[in-house]
């Protein structure tokens, strides 16, 4: 679940001007690490060279980087590195091939991944954040490598648990968006009583190209109900087009049908030692993709963690940017390693 490409000629984030981002972003560094398993990752590095790190952690599945996603963070405090997870975005080989496969594409090879660029650019520790799926890896990543975090900003939180997942996609948000789960049912052949998210992994898997393509759009238009994107958005403008639907669908049904690769009871269990690193989480009430049950529960299971828990948000948290942005004033007055 990605959140939505912002207009900037409407909607600045407090302290960080529209020019100063387009600077940073015309002066990116910025290229694509081999990895291994032949998956090349494109990332990219921008803003103070000697701030302090923060690395954005995209949603999705498979949703990819867009350089948005930069804006909140001031180029003149922060060195911000965004990438792209395995087979979407910019990184290859791109999972809107069908023959691409998606057998090393797991939340571990995700989190190796991260290690790999965070030694590639010398980073010693950096802030962790993310959104939707991006909290989901962003937690594994600080659980997994507690030393190499500085602080946590997650939003619109999920662990991608079967709970999570079945709310989702077999009973729940339905009951919310009913005229959009039946047109999620409809796009897909599903068997009498067949799960949703199996069925979808089959036709997406499948070899006939037509039926694929129907079964990316389907998913992905019910990504988009779940967000509440306004048709001829520009979220919807980019969920619709074929070749980042197709990998996005295919990315995204292969990890719900993992319940994203993850142990959750030892997820949940290492969160008492994390107390020591600063986390703040914000969450839209009203959202109907990641409902704030897991927002809340993360935050009284992290000693000293934040949450602010938004009334009159959804997953998208367009009116967040004030509390974004005392997060991030609060995380700036910490040191930047010295690389």
């Amino acid at each position: 679940m990605l959140p939505g490409r912002r207009q900037r000629n409407h909607r600045r984030w407090q302290g960080v001007g529209v020019s100063a981002f387009e600077r940073a972003w015309a002066d990116r560094s910025e290229g694509l690490l081999d990895v291994g398993d032949g998956q090349r990752i494109w990332w990219c590095d921008l803003g103070a060279r000697d701030g302090l790190p923060l690395v954005v952690v995209h949603g999705g599945p498979g949703g990819g980087t867009i350089p948005p996603m930069a804006e909140p963070y001031d180029p003149d405090v922060f060195r911000i590195v965004m990438f792209d997870q395995r087979n979407c975005g910019r990184s290859l080989p791109h999972a809107s091939d069908p023959g691409v496969s998606l057998t090393t594409n797991t939340t571990e090879h995700l989190l190796a991944d991260m290690e790999r660029l965070r030694e590639h650019l010398g980073i010693g520790s950096w802030i962790v954040s993310g959104s939707s799926w991006g909290s989901t890896l962003g937690l594994a990543y600080v659980c997994a490598h507690p030393a190499r975090v500085r602080a946590v900003l997650l939003r619109s939180i999920t662990t991608y648990s079967g709970d999570e997942l079945g709310w989702v996609y077999r009973g729940g948000a339905d009951r919310l968006l009913p005229e959009a789960w039946e047109e999620f049912v409809a796009a897909i052949d599903a068997a009498p009583g067949e799960d949703l998210v199996a069925a979808y992994g089959r036709a997406l898997e499948g070899d006939d190209d037509a039926r694929r393509l129907d079964a990316a759009l389907g998913w992905c238009r019910w990504e988009l109900a779940g967000m509440r994107a306004a048709a001829g958005s520009a979220v919807e403008s980019i969920f619709t087009e074929p070749r980042f639907a197709t990998a996005f669908a295919r990315i995204s049904v292969h990890y719900a049908a993992h319940q994203g690769f993850l142990d959750h009871q030892r997820l949940w269990s290492a969160l008492a030692t994390l107390g020591h690193i600063p986390a703040t989480f914000i969450q839209g009430r009203l959202d109907l993709c990641t409902p704030p049950a897991t927002a809340w529960r993360l935050h009284r299971q992290w000693p000293g963690s934040t949450l602010h828990l938004l009334d009159d948000e959804g997953h998208r948290l367009l009116g967040a940017a004030a509390t974004m942005q005392h997060t991030l004033d609060r995380y700036a007055a910490l040191r930047a390693d010295p690389v």
